[in-house]
């Protein structure tokens, strides 16, 4: 197979896929091709379209690639589809905040750092499919330990969870009076855009 069929033939795999497509999946459709030859016509794909003229680009997100439209076309998509960002409450976004960056977590300890209930945030945010349930942590009483989902991933544009912001990066400076440990997720949680556009084909990053 030649170069002039790679492109074309990864470009169509990935665009035709509604979930980020991986190179591990990549590597098993196309047995014909090694691995630096599909990160070869991965590389070319991301060149050409981030032209200008581009009116989407190949970026790695939730561990795969995936094309998605550019943000400064987000206006006249949203015009077309009409359809409204994921909408979370800061409470919502507090929890979620927590989960991501302490993970594994149990309720208890998400509650500890809240100072209040959060059963029915997490009830939300599982029914989004932003976090998920990891199984059980082995203390009296089992807790559930919670953690982000793939589809997290996805809508904040994160290829890895090592790609969240470090919270020298998104902490203002200290007042005199500095926060405490418990208050930094409020901080984390504020971080996140409240109207996330969801991920696909097309969506907007």
């Amino acid at each position: 197979m030649d170069d002039f069929e790679v492109k074309p033939i990864l470009e169509s795999l990935i665009f035709v896929s509604d979930t980020p497509v991986r190179l591990d999946t990549l590597i098993e459709i196309l047995p014909e091709l090694n691995k630096e030859a599909i990160l070869e016509g991965i590389d070319k794909i991301k060149q050409e379209y981030a032209e200008g003229s581009k009116g989407f680009e190949l970026i790695e997100v939730s561990g795969g690639y995936q094309f998605r439209t550019k943000p400064r076309w987000a206006e006249w998509v949203n015009r077309l589809k009409k359809a409204k960002g994921v909408k979370l409450s800061r409470s919502a976004l507090e929890t979620l905040a927590i989960v991501a960056y302490r993970q594994p977590i149990i309720r208890p300890e998400i509650e500890q750092i809240r100072g209040v209930d959060s059963g029915w945030v997490l009830r939300t945010l599982l029914e989004k499919n932003l976090i998920r349930m990891m199984g059980r942590k082995d203390i009296p009483g089992r807790p559930i330990v919670y953690g982000t989902t793939k589809a997290f991933l996805e809508l904040f544009s994160l290829n890895t969870l090592s790609d969240l912001p470090s919270l020298k990066e998104i902490e203002p400076p200290p007042e005199p009076e500095s926060l405490s440990k418990e208050e930094l997720p409020e901080t984390r949680a504020e971080s996140i855009p409240q109207d996330a556009s969801p991920p696909g084909k097309g969506a907007v990053s």
